[in-house]
C-alpha cells in the first residue's frame, strides 16, 4: 500500500522533440552526451605533460567506442538478460528503440574495440585504457539519469523510505529511486575517485592501474546498487537472492584487482 512519505515521480516526456516519425529521446541524448563529453575530457588528459597517448589517438577512437557501446550493449542485453525471447524473435534484436541495453555488454564491446584499436595504432593498451577509464563514468551517470527520466529499471519496494517514489510502470507501491543511487555511485563517486587517484598518486608509472580501479570500482558500485534495484522481470532473483547484475559484476571486481596488482608488480620490477 502506498505510503504518505512517497515522493511524486517527476513525469518527464522521454521524447525531447519529435519531427513527424522521427524523435529525439533523452535516452539517445544520454549516450551522445556521455560519448562527446568523455571524448573531450580524454583529449584533454592526453594533452597533459607526460602523457604517452596523443590527442589524435584519442580522437581516432571515438567511432570505435560508439560502435562498441551500441553493439556490445545491445548484444549483451540479448545474451545476458533475455536470450529465450530473442531466440524466438530474432528480428527484435534490431529494435533498439524499444529499449534493452546492457552496461556489461557495452563494456565488453569497448574493451574489444580498445584492444583492436591499440594493436592497429601501435599504442600501449594499458596506458590507453587508463585514460578511457577516467572518463567512462560520465556516460554511466547520464545513462542512469535517462533511466530515471524514462521511469525504467526502478528499485525495490520501500514503503518506509521517505524518498521512495511511485513509478508509473512500477505498480502502486513506492520504490527506491535506484537509478539515482546508481548515477551517484557508478557515475559521480567513481568519476571523482578515479580522477583523484590520477592526480594525486604515481599511477602514471603503473599502466593499467586506473583501468583496474575502474573495473573493481564499478563492480562494487553495481553490486551495492543491485541491493536496491528490482531485478528484470524475466530473470527475477537468482541464487540466494542475488541478481544477474551482481553476477556479471563479480568478474569485473576480480579482473580489476588483478590489473592493479599486475601494474604494481610491473612497476616494482621496472624500478
Amino acid at each position: 500500500m502506498p505510503t504518505l512519505l512517497a515522493l511524486p515521480f517527476p513525469v518527464i516526456d522521454p521524447v525531447i522533440v519529435a519531427f513527424g516519425p522521427f524523435a529525439i529521446r533523452w535516452y539517445a541524448l544520454s549516450y551522445i552526451a556521455g560519448l562527446v563529453l568523455g571524448w573531450q575530457m580524454a583529449m584533454r588528459l592526453a594533452r597533459q605533460p607526460g602523457s604517452r597517448i596523443t590527442a589524435d589517438e584519442i580522437d581516432g577512437f571515438l567511432v570505435w567506442a560508439t560502435i562498441g557501446v551500441i553493439l556490445g550493449g545491445r548484444l549483451g542485453y540479448v545474451i545476458f538478460y533475455n536470450p529465450l525471447f530473442y531466440l524466438q524473435n530474432p528480428i527484435e534484436i534490431l529494435s533498439v528503440w524499444k529499449g534493452g541495453m546492457s552496461f556489461h555488454g557495452g563494456m565488453l564491446g569497448v574493451i574489444l574495440g580498445m584492444v583492436l584499436y591499440a594493436r592497429r595504432s601501435g599504442i600501449s593498451l594499458f596506458r590507453f585504457a587508463d585514460i578511457i577509464a577516467c572518463v567512462a563514468p560520465i556516460g554511466l551517470f547520464f545513462g542512469r539519469i535517462a533511466n530515471f527520466i524514462n521511469g525504467e529499471l526502478w528499485g525495490r519496494v520501500a514503503p518506509d523510505v521517505a524518498w521512495a517514489m511511485v513509478f508509473p510502470t512500477g505498480g502502486p507501491e513506492p520504490r527506491h529511486p535506484s537509478q539515482l543511487y546508481q548515477a551517484f555511485l557508478e557515475g559521480l563517486v567513481l568519476f571523482v575517485l578515479l580522477n583523484l587517484v590520477r592526480r594525486h598518486t604515481d599511477v602514471a608509472q603503473k599502466p593499467g592501474s586506473l583501468a583496474g580501479l575502474f573495473l573493481a570500482g564499478y563492480g562494487c558500485a553495481r553490486i551495492i546498487g543491485e541491493l536496491f534495484r528490482q531485478p528484470d522481470e524475466q530473470l527475477g532473483y537468482l541464487i540466494a537472492g542475488t541478481t544477474m547484475g551482481q553476477w556479471l559484476s563479480l568478474p569485473m571486481v576480480l579482473l580489476g584487482l588483478w590489473l592493479m596488482a599486475r601494474a604494481k608488480r610491473d612497476a616494482s620490477a621496472a624500478g
